[in-house]
C-alpha cells in the first residue's frame, strides 16, 4: 500500500458523512500535484480508499473503459449512467451489457421532465431552439442532483478529445457541483484507449465503429468522416462544443 493511499484511508476514517467544501478543496489542493503521473488505475484506488461510498464514476457508454478500470479497483463501484431521453438506442444497450456483464452497480438517472414534458413546457424540439437549455436541463442540472451524495466522481475526460480539455486535471476541484473531480484517464492517448480495449476485451458502443467516434443525443450527433475531428459530429454546424458537464 503506499503512503498516499494509507494517508487517504486515514482521512476517510476521520469523516464518517459528507465533509464540507473547504475540506474537499484543500485534499484537492495537496495530492493533485501528486497523482497527476499516476497510472490510472492507482488514481482510482487513490479515490476509493479516501471516499469509499461517497465515490462514483460516470458514463457517456461511449465505451466501458472506465467502468471496467474502476471494477477491477472497487468491485461493486456505482456507475451513474444519465439517460437523457435522446440517447441512441445502440447506447442504452451497452449500458445494459455492462450492469449485466461487469461487477458494478448501475445507477440509471433521468431529467425531471420527459421528453414529452419538455416539449409542452418549452415547445417542441428544444435541442433546436435552444441547445444550451436543453443540455442544461437533460444533462447538468440531472447529474448534478445525482451527486448529492457523494463527495468525488470520476469521468473518463482525456485531454486528448478537444482543446478545451487539454488543462483538464487529474484531481481536481469542480466549483460548481461541489465536489472533488477525479479523471484517471486524462493523460491517455486515443491509441491507449484502443489498446486497453483490445487487451481486455472492453465493451464498445456499436456506433464508434458505424462513424460515431464521439456520440450523444442522437439530434445533437453526426457521423463524422474519416480523419475530421472526432467530436465535430457533436452539435454539427453549430458553435456549440460542450454540453455543460465538463464546462
Amino acid at each position: 500500500m503506499s503512503a498516499l493511499t494509507q494517508a487517504a484511508r486515514d482521512f476517510r476514517g476521520t469523516h464518517t458523512e459528507g465533509r464540507s467544501p473547504e475540506e474537499l478543496r484543500e485534499l484537492v489542493s495537496h495530492v493533485g500535484a501528486e497523482l497527476e503521473l499516476a497510472p490510472a488505475e492507482h488514481i482510482i484506488e487513490w479515490a476509493v480508499a479516501t471516499f469509499g461510498e461517497r465515490f462514483c464514476i460516470t458514463s457517456s457508454m461511449s465505451d466501458a473503459v472506465l467502468a471496467h478500470l474502476a471494477s477491477t479497483v472497487a468491485p461493486g463501484i456505482d456507475v451513474v449512467f444519465l439517460d437523457t431521453g435522446y440517447h441512441f438506442p445502440e447506447t442504452v444497450g451497452t449500458a445494459d451489457a455492462v450492469e449485466h456483464t461487469m461487477p458494478v452497480n448501475l445507477i440509471t438517472i433521468t431529467p425531471v421532465q420527459s421528453v414529452a414534458e419538455q416539449d409542452a413546457t418549452y415547445g417542441k424540439d428544444l435541442y433546436k431552439t435552444d441547445p444550451d437549455l436543453c443540455c442544461a436541463l437533460r444533462k447538468v442540472a440531472p447529474l448534478k442532483d445525482s451527486l448529492d451524495g457523494y463527495d468525488a466522481w470520476a469521468t473518463g475526460l482525456r485531454r486528448a478529445e478537444t482543446h478545451n480539455r487539454v488543462i483538464a486535471p487529474v484531481v481536481g476541484w469542480d466549483a460548481k457541483k461541489g465536489k472533488v473531480k477525479v479523471s484517471p484517464i486524462a493523460r491517455w492517448t486515443d491509441e491507449q484507449v484502443e489498446q486497453y480495449i483490445a487487451e481486455n476485451g472492453v465493451l464498445v458502443n456499436p456506433l464508434v465503429y458505424d462513424g460515431y467516434p464521439s456520440i450523444g443525443c442522437w439530434p445533437c450527433t453526426r457521423r463524422v468522416a474519416p480523419g475530421d475531428d472526432p467530436r465535430s459530429g457533436r452539435w454539427a454546424g453549430t458553435s456549440k462544443t460542450e454540453c455543460g458537464i465538463h464546462a
